[in-house]
Parts: structure tokens; sequence; C-alpha cells
């Protein structure tokens, strides 16, 4: 019989299960990517297409502008994830980096000079000599081992053929005339431990969309089944494995060099055993972005996780929820491009033209 005491018993429960709900602490770690766009110190580099990131060049790229363009990304850098997280980032993956005397100089700003930030980078091969990195912070993540994985992509004739009618935004990578493979950014690989516990990370900077969308996708489908061959051969060496992989893929979340090649699924239910899960599909579906063009917005900044991180507990990291950083400070107020991500210009230097993203990591505590 179900009588008042009962129903006092069990509302008395339930608010019981709630405070010993709340009670719980953990311990949280925000992994963040920003594509810090164009980061090039102002020494030409004779063997890279840096000439515009001069003090002669059309940018007139001076000290003064490299300094503030330094300052910009470790105050965003800074605050990425707060206030669920008062610490920044513990590990930033980075894209469209000169090299890494430009990481140097960015680890030193008074922002996070304190947070004593590691650097794990390679040269990539790309004509422009951009690459991308991984910063961490030496406190929490211990880098076991990492290497650059190149990417092969090759254009046929055809393909060539079709590019000369389209226009090209020229920051495609250095073709070889003997075989027509595309030199791009290489994908970087690094596995080490985040407060103990093994985890690995895969830095990505996709082919553009040079030269069209449709005839630059087949290299992104490219990028994407050599992602998921680095994600299988971990999962092989361990079927536990905890691999992120994040970057500027140059596609959206409903592409299929994301959806099809690295087979992300966007809701945690249809993930399967072995499968990634992409928490910035919805977010696309949503009507939110990482860059716009023409007025559209689309994702192409994302951080995708393998299953092992979004099963239900939380005695390991686990992955908590996602988002898009785009503080006030980041966005354009005026002109032409209102809304849109401040970046550099001639007159003003800005910060990136794409948001940063993130995500928690999560663990309880015992």
């Amino acid at each position: 019989m179900y009588t008042p005491k009962l129903k006092f018993c069990l509302v008395f429960l339930f608010l019981g299960l709630i405070v010993h709900a709340q009670s719980k602490k953990y311990t949280i770690h925000t992994v963040a990517f920003y594509n810090f766009e164009n980061l090039f110190d102002t020494i030409n580099d004779p063997t890279t297409h840096d000439d515009e990131w001069t003090p002669k060049g059309i940018q007139n790229w001076t000290h003064e502008k490299y300094q503030q363009k330094l300052q910009n990304l470790s105050r965003v850098l800074s605050d990425i994830g707060t206030p669920e997280n008062l610490n920044a980032p513990t590990l930033i993956g980075g894209s469209e980096i000169e090299n890494r005397g430009v990481l140097e100089d960015l680890i030193k700003q008074s922002k996070i000079a304190n947070y004593d930030y590691g650097i794990i980078h390679f040269d990539s091969p790309d004509k422009r000599g951009i690459d991308v990195a991984l910063l961490y912070q030496k406190k929490y993540f211990k880098p076991a081992t990492y290497s650059n994985i190149p990417l092969y992509i090759y254009k046929n004739k055809e393909v060539l053929k079709e590019e000369k009618k389209e226009e090209t935004d020229n920051e495609e990578a250095q073709i070889i005339p003997q075989n027509n493979r595309i030199f791009t950014r290489d994908q970087l690989l690094v596995t080490g431990f985040l407060e103990g516990e093994e985890i690995s990370i895969i830095v990505n900077h996709w082919p553009s969309r040079s030269g069209g969308e449709k005839a630059s996708s087949k290299f992104r489908e490219e990028a994407g089944k050599l992602n998921r061959k680095i994600i299988d051969s971990l999962q092989r060496i361990n079927p536990n494995a905890k691999v992120i992989t994040l970057g500027d893929f140059n596609d959206g979340p409903y592409n299929k060099s994301i959806k099809e090649a690295l087979g992300a699924k966007a809701k945690r239910a249809e993930v399967p055993e072995f499968g990634v899960f992409n928490p910035f599909e919805e977010m696309f579906y949503k009507g939110m972005g990482t860059l716009a063009f023409r007025d559209s917005w689309d994702i192409f900044d994302q951080i995708i996780i393998t299953e092992s991180l979004i099963k239900p507990d939380f005695e390991s990291f686990k992955f908590w929820k996602a988002g898009i950083f785009n503080r006030s400070y980041l966005i354009q107020t005026s002109g032409k491009y209102k809304g849109y991500p401040l970046r550099h210009t001639l007159t003003e230097v800005g910060f990136s033209d794409h948001f940063p993203v993130y995500i928690y990591l999560i663990k309880e505590k015992k």
C-alpha cells in the first residue's frame, strides 16, 4: 500500500542519491586544438614559401606584429576551457606553425609561461613550411613515443587538367612533376601518460580545398583512411587504447573523409566497439561553427575520440563534454566580416580565422 510515509522515504532516498552524486569529486583536464593561422616568424626561410611573412613581404610582418600575434594566441590558450576548468589546456594540438622556434617563443609568453609546456614538433614537407605540433603540460603528461606519419597522395592527369579551370587559394602543398605526389602535412602521433594513464593523440591538418572541394575531396578521404589505419594499429596492440584525433580536417563532420574513411559517429549509442565518436557533428546541425565563408558556417576543427573514452564509468579518464571556444574578443565586431573570427589584416593583428575547440577528460577521485 502506497502511504505518505513511504512517499516521504522515497523522496528522501532520491535526494540522498543526488547529494551523493554532487559530492563526488573529479580530476579534469582540457584537451584543445587551435589553428594558429600563419604563425610565422619574421625570418625569410629560403627553403619554403614564407616570403610574404617577412618585414619586406606583402604582409609587412614586423617584429612588433609577430610579438602581438604571440600575445594574442597565448591569451586564447590560457582561457580555453574556463571556467569549468581553471587550468589551461593540458594538451594543445596546433596547426599552421612555421617551425619549432615560433612555438618556443609562444610558450614563453607571460599568459602561459607558468604552465611549463613541452613541445613535440616535426618539420613537414608542406611547401609553405607549415606544420602541426603538440604542446603539453609537463606536470601532467609524460610523452613516451612520438612520430610524424606521412600522407602519400597523388594527382592524376585528369585532376590536374580540371584544376586549371578552377580558382585556387595557393595554399596547396608542393607537387613533384615526376609522379605528381602532393607533399602535405604529416599526421603527428604522440603516445604518453596523462597522470599515469596511457593516451594517444593524433594531430592533423588535412589537405586543403585548393582546386575546389570536389576535386580535392579524395585527398582528405585518404587522410581519413590513414587516420583510421593509425587508430587500428593502436587498438591491435591494446584493444582498450584511448585515442584522441584532433585537428583542422578541412572538411565538416558530415563529409566522406570523417563519416566514411574515419567512420565517426554523431551519437554515443551508435559507436561500435573500436569505433570513434565525433561530438562536433551535432554542434554543426545546431548551426554552430569554427570558421565562416560567404556567411556559411562550418566545423573543420574537430576532436574525435575512440569508443574506449565514452564507456559509462569514470574510474579512468573519460570524455565529459566538448565545446567551441568563441569568446567575444575573438569575434569581428564590424564591417563586412562582422561575426566572423577576428583574423589578421594589414592594419590589425588578430587571432585566427578559426575558433579553437576543446573537450574535457574527467576521472573520479578516489
